[in-house]
């Protein structure tokens, strides 16, 4: 008898940030987490924000990042589905990983049934109320226009820029926008209203997963449905597990393995 396998979902590991040396451990150590995970995954979605930056000129990308595309396209190639939602941070993506890993790229959340429950997948930024000025800025740098403005610059200058933005970005969570990353706002948390508001045209939804907000929290909805925040390969190092007979937010704590490996560079 075959055993049946599970969904593993994680979100924001944020490659490429803060500088090249921590990104490069917690790539190692996804890797790893992925390297043991492997024999059980029957479907892996990574819900937004894996690179701190992504954008697909005609005949450049962002260098770097060769384990985790390498193992990316190692399970592909064993018949493993990757899905790989944009977020905030690399809402650029085209056709490089559909060709050279077999992803499914979604630009959208996305419903899906596992073990016969309903399941609603996003990255989170941009849904809910308020953050309008975010919203609009979205519609602007997501327009065909702007990526087409943005690709006439050179790599190195394009790259450098939109990483000076991510920065920023992250600075204007922290200290501006009315919903901080890392901070749990209860019933006032906009993912929450998002997801009851979803819930009232489609109620057979039973669970919502979101990235985008670095909190790792389970969280009852009225009394049909969950709500799981992600948490991030950051401070969590978390993921979701959606087994036939569970569904379990968890953690891969960093193992002393990849900190020496990482620190002997």
């Amino acid at each position: 008898m075959i055993a049946e396998k599970s969904i593993y979902i994680v979100s924001d590991l944020h490659l490429g940030a803060p500088n090249h040396e921590e990104s490069l451990k917690r790539e190692k150590h996804f890797v790893q987490f992925l390297r043991e995970a492997e024999n059980d995954i029957q479907e892996l979605y990574l819900l937004g924000d894996i690179f701190d930056f992504w954008f697909e000129y005609k005949r450049a990308i962002p260098k770097g990042f060769v384990r985790i595309l390498g193992k990316l396209a190692e399970l592909s190639d064993k018949g493993i589905p990757i899905h790989i939602f944009s977020g905030n941070h690399d809402l650029w993506y085209k056709d490089y990983l559909i060709q050279e890993i077999g992803a499914i790229i979604h630009h959208k959340p996305l419903r899906r049934d596992f073990f016969s429950h309903s399941f609603y997948l996003a990255h989170g930024d941009g849904l809910g109320p308020g953050d309008h000025g975010y919203k609009f800025m979205k519609r602007v740098i997501t327009h065909p226009i702007s990526k087409w403005l943005f690709s006439l610059l050179h790599p190195d200058w394009g790259i450098g820029l939109a990483l000076g933005i991510s920065g920023m970005s992250r600075k204007h969570q922290r200290t501006v926008s009315p919903y901080p990353a890392n901070e749990f706002l209860g019933e006032k948390e906009y993912l929450l209203i998002h997801s009851k508001e979803l819930l009232q045209t489609e109620p057979d939804i039973s669970h919502f997963v979101y990235g985008h907000r670095h909190i790792l929290r389970k969280f009852p909805i009225q009394d049909s449905a969950t709500c799981y925040f992600l948490g991030d390969w950051i401070n969590f190092f978390s993921y979701l597990k959606i087994s036939p007979s569970e569904i379990t937010l968890t953690t891969y704590p960093l193992s002393e393995r990849v900190l020496s490996q990482s620190s002997s560079r």
